[in-house]
């Protein structure tokens, strides 16, 4: 780990349960994909952090290496890479995120 992008990167996910890489904030998300990631957790009831790759150029290509993955947002649920808007949007509508944020402690069950 000589990149210093992805000792920050590892440092951020170490540091919260839930982290969500995104353009622009939860409360003002610069892209449709990272504001609808926003509300599926906001809906799953689930605390996360968040950092804004517009604001740093090194995170914003770091990550995208970091995690073999394209594109952005990028979600990790206690150090494990979940997936970008698509596989979270799946995985919320089957049920399977919220299964997966209960099982890691993240939420409690509902139910």
């Amino acid at each position: 780990m000589d990149n210093p992008a992805f000792v920050e990167i590892q440092k951020h996910i170490d540091g919260s349960d839930v982290m969500l890489f995104m353009k622009g904030t939860p409360l003002f998300p610069q892209c449709g994909f990272s504001a609808r990631v926003v509300q599926i957790l906001k809906h799953a009831g689930a605390p996360f952090a968040s950092v804004n790759v517009l604001e740093d150029p090194e995170i914003r290509e770091g990550i995208k290496q970091f995690s073999n993955w394209p594109t952005i947002p990028q979600l990790y649920v206690k150090g494990e890479f979940i997936g970008g808007c698509d596989i979270v949007t799946e995985m919320y509508q089957s049920g399977e995120l919220t299964a997966l944020l209960t099982e890691k402690g993240v939420i409690q069950n509902a139910a």
